[in-house]
Parts: C-alpha cells; structure tokens; sequence
C-alpha cells in the first residue's frame, strides 16, 4: 500500500462489507490527516452491512463507515488551525447544514435540516465515514484528548455523548429512580452516565444476560429480564431512558414510568407508524422527550473520562484488528455475546501515528 491509500472498512451492500484499499484525498487548507487507532462498530454500521440500509438512510453507493474513532493527526492542517501533529484526537463526526432552511433551535445544532454524520448515508452523495487507517477531517471535528486518557478508552467517547445527551434531555436525575430500558452499548452508557449525575437507583432491562452484567458493571442498582413485563411496570421510575429503538421496549418505558414521569426515547425506532400506547401516557401525563445524537457534550464526555468521574470500562467486550472486520460485524451484531466491538487501526500499533 502506497503513502496515497488507505485500508478502510467499506459497505458495498446488504451483506456485503469488505476491507478495500482506497486512495486518500488532497487534504483541504483546514484538513488534517488523522491516523486512526480505533473505531467502535455501531448499530448503524450493523444495519448498513445487514440490510444495505439504516432506517430511512439507503445505501445507493459502496460507502466508508464508522463514526466512532479516535486516532492519532499524522499531519496537521496547512492553514494551522487544529491540533498539532502527534496530538492524540477524538472526532465529533457532525456537520451542521442549513439544508432546506427549516426552522431549527440555534443552540442545538444536532437537530440541522442539512446536518451530515460520517458513515452516513442519509444523502447524496453519501458522507464517507473513518474506519480507515488514515482519514482527511476538518479540524472543527477533532477534540484534543488529555494526557494520560488511552485512546481505546477514548474510542467510546462518541456513543458516550450520545448517551450523555439523553440523560440530559431527562432532566434532573440526581436522587431519582430511573429505568433504562435496553442495555446494549447506548444503554449500559446511559447507566454510567445516570451514575455519575447521581441517580438513586439506577434499574436496566435486557433480553439477554450478557448485557444485564455490562450494566451492573456500569453502575445499575439491580437489572430486570426484559420478558418479565410485571416486574418492569411495577417499577414507578421518575425518569426512563429507552434506548431499546423497539416497539416492546417504548411500551415497557411507558409501562414503568411513574406518573408525571419523564421517557426519553434514544433508542432509533424503525421508520413509519408504530404501535404505541400512548393512553396510558396521556393519563399519566407523561413526558415522551426525543434525544437525537449530541451537541458538543463530547467535550464533557472526554473530561469525564479523563479525570476518572465516567467509568466506561465494563462496555468494551471485543476488540478486532481491520482486517477481520466482517468477522467482527458478526460479533458485534449479536448482543447475546458482545457489548461494544472495536476495530483496532494502524495507528494503535504504530507510536508515531503514522497508521500507514
């Protein structure tokens, strides 16, 4: 592989994800050229290999994935602005866009008509993502990572703030009982992240044993089998995060929320109209709050994790070199056996970060 090529990661279609070697574009004045040490798989990048689509976003071309990394700048922008050559980074993979010019709330700008995510294929042409040994990035989307945070504990800090975000839209948590419903990666996050806000009690459901143990770990009080729909309802939760993106999840969230509660729906529901009993919700006077992505608590996130107050530890399960990306899409896709899978990059093993 030459100097102008990259490894990267590429879904071409539904069921068909492959590790190609691709050429690296001409950095722009404000780029810089970051050697990637790891990337986390999520279940966007799941759905883009398995259905050839994520929710609404349909793959029309063979597309880069993956949003969540952190690597090392190999070579700094020309116009000088951003992090240093040799600085250790974590990407904030939004681009705000004006799009169709809908009105929008200026201080989120996660919610952006025209917004673009990496590895993302929601228009076109398709916003490339970074599992690549070396990726062209804007500076405005590196975070400088402090001295002495890992960069594989820095790997989550993106699903990180999409979690933080969520326990933000619940409101004030310190003191309260809250539910998390569903606890895959986002989930278990999500409990860390209530832990250290300084909930009370902290109760999360899953299907399956492995991530009821990943959530204990992250800070859950007690978990609750997702089937036993009794014990879930009797729960009386000042506040739900529902992170599921099921329909039998957001009926759960409404089933435990206690009256007056707040339910903030994570959790990516598929398209179209969906079964929801929202009676029981209107007679409750409950609050459906949605949480979309993140604004800029990625900065909070890496704070966190440096200064030891966010422990992430428990959510990592696996870890993968590049070239056996398929087979850990396989791992990853089946939330009986894993929490979070990362993909390990060129510059995990190379100290110069030169990830060639």
């Amino acid at each position: 592989m030459t100097v102008d090529t990259t490894r990267a990661v590429v879904a071409h279609g539904a069921g068909d994800l492959r590790v190609d070697h691709l050429p690296l574009a001409d950095p722009a004045p404000d780029e810089a050229i970051v050697a990637v040490a790891y990337g986390g798989v999520c279940g966007s990048d799941l759905h883009y290999w398995t259905h050839g689509a994520a929710g609404e976003s349909v793959l029309r071309a063979p597309m880069v994935l993956g949003h969540e990394v952190v690597g090392i700048v190999a070579d700094a922008a020309a116009d000088g602005s951003g992090p240093a050559a040799g600085t250790a980074v974590a990407v904030h993979p939004a681009t705000p866009l004006p799009g169709d010019g809908s009105r929008y709330p200026e201080d989120r700008s996660n919610l952006a008509p025209g917004a673009t995510y990496l590895g993302s294929a929601a228009r076109i042409p398709h916003t490339a993502g970074a599992f690549a040994d070396r990726v062209v990035l804007p500076t405005r989307m590196l975070r400088a990572l402090p001295s002495g945070l890992p960069l594989r504990t820095a790997a989550l800090a993106e699903p990180a703030a999409v979690a933080w975000h969520a326990v933000r839209r619940a409101g004030e948590v310190r003191g309260a009982r809250a539910l998390v419903i569903g606890s895959g990666p986002i989930g278990a996050l999500a409990v860390a992240v209530l832990r250290r806000a300084g909930a009370a009690e902290i109760v999360a459901t899953d299907l399956h044993e492995l991530p009821r143990s990943i959530a204990t770990a992250a800070g859950a009080t007690r978990t609750i089998d997702a089937r036993d729909a009794e014990a879930v309802a009797a729960l009386d939760a000042d506040v739900v995060i529902e992170s599921s993106g099921t329909v039998p999840g957001l009926a759960a969230a409404i089933a435990g929320a206690t009256r007056g509660g707040r339910v903030v729906l994570v959790g990516l529901l598929p398209p179209g109209d969906q079964p929801v009993p929202i009676a029981r919700a209107i007679s409750r006077e409950l609050e459906l709050v949605g949480s979309f992505r993140f604004v800029d608590e990625l900065d909070e996130v890496i704070a966190a994790l440096a200064d030891g107050s966010l422990d992430v530890s428990a959510v990592v399960t696996h870890e993968f070199p590049a070239e056996e990306a398929l087979h850990a899409f396989g791992i990853a896709r089946d939330a009986s056996v894993s929490g979070k899978v990362l993909l390990r990059f060129g510059a995990a093993d190379d100290p110069e970060g030169d990830g060639r």
